[in-house]
């Protein structure tokens, strides 16, 4: 059994949550998709003594196989009970803005974050499923037409110039965040990555 780790993150919500208790019961596991462990779902708040919440899954089994950390923390962090449900509507209409015509938005950013069944999520995934996931991809983007088509530039190979104008124009992020790093988002940069 693995020793109870240090939280330096005392006043997150693993420090909370991921007591001695759960931590026994729990830190020997790993997930079936990746073999993701309790410790590593926590690095960042046995890392850092900033964090707010400490958690990131790996692959979707943390959220069942860890359910007795993951579970109250989602539920404190949202504000939600045991019995909510996740609902998604995509009908447009319903969108309603608050944009002044005075103050028009002239650019945004929407952060998405993908779940194909079967392969871990950035902080588990294996590099065989995130050179999996980038070959998925490369083959489902060629057959986009109009304005969905476009270029893919993998981040392997690619030439410092056009690597630093996507970084300039905001289409691609700087490497070194420490909680990316951490958490093993950053592993095996940058095969299997691109935009």
């Amino acid at each position: 059994m693995s020793t109870f780790p240090e939280i330096k993150s005392t006043h997150s919500l693993v420090a909370k949550h991921v007591t001695k208790e759960v931590w026994d019961k729990l830190c020997d596991h790993r997930t079936a998709t990746s073999g993701v462990s309790l410790a590593q779902c926590i690095a960042c708040a046995t890392s850092f003594d900033n964090q707010h919440c400490g958690i990131y899954a790996g692959d979707w089994d943390c959220y069942k196989d860890f359910a007795a950390v993951f579970d109250p923390i989602i539920q404190e962090y949202h504000g939600i009970t045991a019995d909510a449900r996740h609902t998604s509507d995509m009908d447009v209409s319903k969108l309603v803005g608050n944009v002044n015509p005075d103050a028009p938005v002239k650019s945004t950013r929407i952060r998405v974050g993908r779940s194909i069944d079967g392969f871990g999520l950035s902080p588990g995934i294996t590099k065989q499923q995130r050179l999996d996931v980038e070959a998925l991809f490369k083959s489902a983007s060629k057959k986009l037409e109009g304005n969905l088509s476009g270029t893919y530039y993998a981040l392997t190979g690619m030439e410092e110039s056009v690597r630093q104008q996507l970084v300039d124009d905001h289409f691609l992020f700087v490497s070194g965040d420490p909680n990316l790093k951490v958490s093993g988002m950053e592993r095996d940069w940058p095969e299997g990555r691109g935009i």
